[in-house]
């Protein structure tokens, strides 16, 4: 399954399924799962061994400018959702380019 588009769900269920000698409903319903699990658990930090982290972040009020017009404008503060990469991820990614 190599290319350069990223896997669809179906391909990565398959993939999962062939990697692990599950079926793929079993695949489809682990990766389901999981997301389930990360969405209900990211507000206290959600890890992936290996992969990465779900974090809430606090983006503090800062002045923005209207592209269009140039006018300046003030942006709140808001919580937003990151995802930190793992070392170990970023390792192993990096060196097989």
């Amino acid at each position: 399954m190599a290319g350069n588009k990223p896997l669809t769900k179906s391909q990565l269920t398959a993939k999962l399924a062939d990697d692990t000698g599950i079926t793929k409903k079993q695949a489809g319903a682990a990766l389901e799962a999981l997301a389930d699990i990360a969405y209900k658990q990211a507000k206290n930090g959600f890890t992936i061994p290996g992969v990465g982290k779900l974090v809430l972040a606090k983006r503090k009020a800062r002045m923005g400018r209207n592209p269009q017009t140039g006018e300046a404008i003030k942006i709140p503060a808001k919580t937003v959702l990151k995802f930190r990469i793992a070392k170990a991820a970023k390792d192993a990614i990096l060196k097989a380019k």
